[in-house]
This record gives structure tokens, C-alpha cells and sequence, in this order.
């Protein structure tokens, strides 16, 4: 085998290994710079967000907080991600935003260190997430949301307007608890 064969076909098996892996094989950092394995939330649906602080989607916070307060019992678990990838709507650090976070929204939803959604500096965890829903393409705003089977597989994708009351992301949300 060619040195350049050789290459492809480890490429290729990263490549399946990369499209096997569930959430459940990534830690992160919380927003308390806490090491974070996301193992943690098996069994759990989760809604994944990208968030940002001076955006004109940011108020839906106070939507993404209502629905885990309502569905948390049930067994979902919302998960925001802040990003400073779209006109520098999150320049803060994690604890400016963990302050904004609290004392305007009310947020107790679990919190993550600032990463990156798109570009050559994403997250493995979102390259992973948009591999998942390759058809949709790359993230286009702050607010795009991801919704988690208990299995740690995507479910469903949503765009960043998707507010947390939609009917359609609620159904998604309750066909993944019913699972």
C-alpha cells in the first residue's frame, strides 16, 4: 500500500469513527471552567444551543429557561453553548456572561465556556453536531438549536428563529422523552 493509500484509508476510518460518536463522547468546559463529560446527561434528551448575549434572538433565553423548567422532570436537559462567531454578539468572558446569563434571564440551565461554532477554530462537538445534519450546512446565526436523543444522536436540527415555544421543536423535544 502506497504511502498516499495508506493516508485515505486512515482518513476514511477517522472519518467513520467521527460519524459514529455520540454526544456522550465529548467533554467540555462549563462556564465555571468545570471539566465536563457529557456522558454525564446519558439517558437524557438534550437541546443544544448556541447562545449570545448581544443578539436580537438573546432574549429567547428567557424561552430556552421555560422550557427546561417546564420538561427538566421529564428528563430534558438544555445546554448553551456561547459563541462569538456573528458580529461579536458574545465579546464577554464566561463570567461576564455567566453574570448576564443569571441576573436578566434567570438562567440555571446548564452553561458552557465560550467556543467557536463555525469556522476554521469550531468545536470538534459542533463539527460533529453539523456532520450529523450535514444537509442543513454550517451555522448560520446565533440560536440554532440541536435536539439530542436520549441515545446521545442527533434527532433534530433547528434554525436559530425557532423559538423555544414552537410547536414543531416541542414535538421533536417529546418524541425524543418518549423514546
Amino acid at each position: 500500500m502506497t504511502i498516499l493509500a495508506a493516508a485515505a484509508f486512515s482518513a476514511a476510518i477517522m472519518n467513520n469513527t467521527e460519524a459514529e460518536k455520540s454526544i456522550h463522547d465529548f467533554t467540555m468546559y462549563s462556564i465555571k471552567s468545570e471539566a465536563t463529560p457529557l456522558k454525564k446527561y446519558k439517558g437524557k434528551v438534550l437541546l443544544v444551543v448556541n447562545t449570545a448575549s448581544k443578539c436580537g434572538l438573546t432574549p429567547q433565553y428567557k424561552g430556552l429557561q421555560s422550557l427546561y423548567d417546564s420538561k427538566k422532570k421529564e428528563g430534558l436537559v438544555v445546554l448553551g453553548f456561547p459563541a462569538n462567531n456573528f458580529g461579536n454578539q458574545e465579546p464577554g468572558s464566561d463570567k461576564e456572561i455567566s453574570a448576564f446569563c443569571t441576573e436578566n434571564y434567570g438562567v440555571t440551565f446548564p452553561m458552557f465556556s465560550k467556543i467557536s461554532v463555525k469556522g476554521d477554530d469550531i468545536h470538534p462537538l459542533y463539527k460533529w453536531l453539523i456532520n450529523a445534519t450535514d444537509k442543513q450546512g454550517d451555522i448560520k446565526w446565533n440560536f440554532a438549536k440541536f435536539v439530542i436523543g436520549k441515545d446521545g444522536q442527533v434527532a433534530a436540527r433547528f434554525s436559530p428563529q425557532t423559538k423555544p415555544d414552537n410547536k414543531k421543536l416541542l414535538a421533536a423535544i417529546d418524541a425524543a422523552l418518549a423514546k
